[in-house]
């Protein structure tokens, strides 16, 4: 079971996270705060597995409360959670120590599977912001000793496919829908990219797609 901490100011928005979150039967909200400090106590008192922070809250901002529950618990990930994909915001909170960034206005089951994604210890960010991350962090995340091409040359056509939509900010359900496949399918394609890419996460296969060419660079 992975419990969760939910930070938002807004009453009504933590009800809906709460309810996506709840709705998943491997994972548990095991506190509510209204405002950074309190999610700050709240991390003190109930060690969560992940805290899922707003930006924008009273007395502590979430981007604050992230750095003080990074060293007060650094087993729980950080996941931001906000209506504002601004740069400054995404690439503030992920050098803070922030495991993760999602929109809100993101697909559920993406939520879930941040969530999921975090407490494994891998990095998520929404598909919709991470095209612009690579933009300004490259490739320097992770080990690449051969080129681009060279490193995507062994996957086959439609796995190319695939990481070129994952590039360009899709989501599952939306490469399944524009290559006419379903969400499984296209979840067994990346479980083979990964594995023979040898990457952890989405961050960094979106950053070899765009490096090895097959996103358009703005």
């Amino acid at each position: 079971m992975i419990r969760v901490l939910l930070a938002d100011d807004e009453a009504m928005i933590r009800a809906g996270v709460a309810a996506i979150l709840g709705s998943d039967p491997g994972i548990e909200v095991v506190a509510e705060a209204g405002d950074g400090a309190e999610a700050v106590e709240l991390v003190r008192a109930h060690r969560p597995d992940v805290a899922v922070l707003d930006i924008r809250m009273p007395r502590l901002d979430g981007l604050s409360a992230a750095v003080e529950i990074r060293g007060l618990a650094p087993a729980t990930a950080v996941v931001m959670l906000t209506t504002f994909d601004e740069d400054e915001y995404v690439m503030r909170a992920l050098g803070e120590g922030a495991s993760g960034f999602m929109l809100k206005a993101a697909d559920p089951r993406e939520l879930i599977f941040g969530v999921k994604a975090v407490a494994e210890g891998a990095a998520y960010l929404s598909p919709r912001i991470a095209q612009r991350v690579i933009a300004k962090m490259g490739a320097a995340g992770f080990d690449r000793p051969t080129p681009e091409k060279e490193r995507i040359a062994g996957l086959t056509p439609r796995e190319r496919e695939v990481l070129g939509l994952l590039g360009e900010g899709l989501s599952n359900y939306e490469i399944g829908k524009r290559l006419f496949m379903s969400e499984g399918t296209v979840k067994g394609h990346m479980t083979a990219i990964f594995t023979r890419l040898g990457i952890r996460n989405r961050v960094q296969a979106a950053v070899l797609a765009y490096e090895a060419g097959l996103v358009a660079r703005p």
